[in-house]
């Protein structure tokens, strides 16, 4: 069934751009929106924009823009229903179905990954009530007890028990109507024989993988026995609604902290989440025994710009999993790091020593990502000078990581006094390793379509000027000052739109997106509307969508200091409408009038001797309107 009107509405109503983009991004305030490097793309500068007063987001680097169904859209990957679903529920609206049928559009949005979300869901209810089972108490609930989780840590985790029996979820879930290939496909069961099925996860406790949203996606299991033929832990497969490499455990529990805290620590383990959490340390996520990728990268930076990792006191350990600092750095964060004590891990040394003192460990032993490299490279090198150059050269190399170059600068003061190493060198061997290389690549990004830096010097044709272009861009500049300025007078008895109706009325659009966008608006006036923006960005076409919020989205504010304080005033469009309304009509009608004699200029090249007088004839009488014009322009301009 298809959800209400009337709950689509209500959503509408109640869901705040800000609020909604604030649970996935940081945003901080900059003039009248708010700013945040995009979720969508990777970014160093913010080009992410949110306008709390048109309650639309906009990023300026890749295009990404909406309203908040579009965005949840967006950043979960789901389809309209989905998204009214998602937050009708975070903002508590009962959920209305129509008797209407569904679309096929609404049809396909109910697809493969809603349906494996759905029973992923129901298997982590499914192990949760394990645990009240006579086995699942003595075995799964007593292994979390020994650890000191307690009820309510086990209920924030949703934590499980996998019975240790052959097909227990798959013989549940096939009696609550799911299919066996669903279950496959969720990466539940496994195949044997080409005809049976049994459990992946059995006689293990059970650690859910959640999405931003709070839904299970995957299952991390940990076996409780020695038996050396089995791997301590097992995971669920890779789906259609799980990558390990875009997920971190914990991040739906700490997402909130994270962004007051303005902090992420980063561990290794389920059992160091859950264990910090208990510490009161909440701002935790962990990697799951995996290498740091580029995509968890981004997940954290969305939410904050520091970074604490936390070491096990395994020197081994720590050198393998340096290159994350590096990555970390590339991905525009702020690291530092903890290292505790040989043989113990954040999960130990918390229940070692206590809530308290476990706290001011992390606040004493952080220590920024070059005092940390430097102490590592001393402790290997103390009587190697050639194991010693390395180790600078390493140190040397993670500071050109820093993309920022003011912070990075100071950096290498900071190395440069620590290692006792002239700046300059330290300068140079940046540059040698890292900042030619960056630059090629930027140049290349950059320029993915321009000749390379030899072929700029080669001549090339001068392009013609492309008219239709140029007509779309006036079009839309036309669209704009009608949808923005409508219902405004431009005298005592005449609306904006009344005139941009007259004068254009003759005029057809050439661009079917801003010519439908006409019609809609000639439509709603016969129907007692004024359409402004809000009109068109609920109705049902995206594209639409998309050209009201580029049309009423600004990169670029200008400081209210300047008339408050300096008293430095600009000139506003709306400040003289009249005059701005009229410029518009008469550059449109430029654009058409240029147009047709370019077209009439190429058709006159093939044309016969026969038409070439009436075409001559057509193309003078086109110029003598476009001289006109352009004399009402000038005067227009020069006021």
């Amino acid at each position: 069934m298809a959800i209400s009107n009337q709950t689509t509405e209500k959503v509408r109503e109640r869901a705040d751009i800000e609020e909604v983009v604030n649970d996935y991004v940081s945003l901080k305030r900059k003039g009248q929106n708010l700013w945040a490097c995009c979720p969508f793309h990777q970014e160093k500068t913010p080009s992410f924009s949110v306008s709390p007063s048109k309650q639309i987001y906009k990023c300026f680097g890749c295009g990404k823009a909406g309203d908040t169904i579009q965005f949840i859209m967006d950043i979960e990957g789901v389809g309209f229903n989905e998204a009214i679903k998602h937050l009708a529920q975070k903002y508590g609206i009962e959920i209305e179905e129509s008797n209407a049928p569904s679309t096929p559009e609404e049809i396909q949005q109910y697809n493969e990954k809603e349906s494996l979300l759905i029973v992923l869901n129901y298997a982590k209810n499914h192990f949760a009530e394990n645990l009240k089972s006579e086995e699942g108490r003595s075995i799964g609930l007593s292994y979390f007890k020994e650890r000191g989780f307690d009820a309510e840590i086990i209920e924030k985790f949703e934590l499980g028990y996998a019975q240790n029996s052959w097909d227990g979820l798959l013989t549940a879930g096939k009696k609550a109507g799911f299919e066996t290939e669903t279950l496959m496909k969720a990466g539940l069961i496994l195949e044997k024989d080409g005809e049976k099925w049994y459990d992946r996860f059995r006689g293990r406790v059970i650690f859910p993988f959640h999405n931003l949203s709070g839904k299970a996606i995957a299952f991390g299991a940990r076996i409780l026995t020695n038996d050396k033929k089995q791997p301590k832990y097992i995971n669920s497969p890779e789906t259609e609604v799980y990558h390990k490499s875009d997920v971190l455990y914990g991040i739906y529990q700490a997402k909130q902290a994270i962004r007051q805290h303005d902090l992420c620590f980063l561990v290794e383990g389920y059992t160091d989440v859950i264990s910090l959490h208990m510490a009161g340390i909440p701002n935790v996520v962990a990697s799951s025994g995996t290498s740091l990728t580029e995509n968890q990268i981004k997940l954290i930076k969305r939410f904050t710009d520091n970074v604490t990792v936390l070491y096990d006191g395994d020197p081994a350990g720590i050198k393998a999993s340096l290159r994350g600092i590096d990555m970390l750095l590339e991905g525009g964060l702020f690291v530092k790091a903890v290292v505790f004590p040989e043989g113990e891990d954040p999960d130990s040394y918390s229940r070692k020593v206590g809530k308290e003192r476990f706290a001011s460990y992390l606040k004493e032993k952080s220590q920024d990502f070059i005092r940390f490299k430097i102490g590592l490279m001393w402790e290997e090198s103390r009587e190697d000078p050639i194991a010693r150059a390395d180790g600078i050269r390493q140190v040397i190399h993670s500071i050109g990581k820093v993309g920022d170059a003011m912070v990075r600068n100071l950096y290498v003061k900071d190395a440069s006094r620590l290692l006792e190493i002239d700046e300059n060198l330290i300068h140079a061997e940046i540059n040698k390793h890292f900042l030619s290389q960056q630059r090629r690549k930027d140049w290349k990004e950059k320029h993915m379509d321009s000749p390379s830096p030899q072929e700029e010097f080669l001549p090339v044709e001068k392009p013609k000027t492309d008219y239709g272009n140029i007509l779309m861009l006036q079009e839309k500049e036309t669209i704009r000052i009608l949808i923005t300025y409508g219902w405004e007078k431009i005298s005592e008895e005449l609306h904006v739109c009344e005139y941009l109706m007259q004068e254009t009325g003759e005029l057809q659009f050439e661009t079917p997106v801003y010519k439908r966008m006409f019609e809609y608006y000639k439509q709603a006036l016969k129907k007692g509307i004024l359409p402004g923006t809000d009109y068109f960005l609920q109705g049902n076409d995206n594209e639409i969508k998309q050209v009201v919020i580029d049309m009423v989205s600004h990169k670029y504010e200008l400081s209210e200091l300047w008339e408050k304080r300096f008293q430095i005033f600009t000139i506003k469009e709306a400040d003289d409408l009249a005059k701005t309304v009229y410029s518009s009509v008469l550059r449109l009608k430029r654009r058409v009038v240029h147009k047709m004699l370019q077209e009439t200029m190429e058709k006159m090249k093939s044309a016969e001797d026969a038409d070439i007088q009436e075409l001559q004839r057509v193309y003078m009488e086109v110029k003598s309107y476009q001289v006109t014009i352009d004399k009402q322009l000038g005067m227009v301009i020069s006021n």
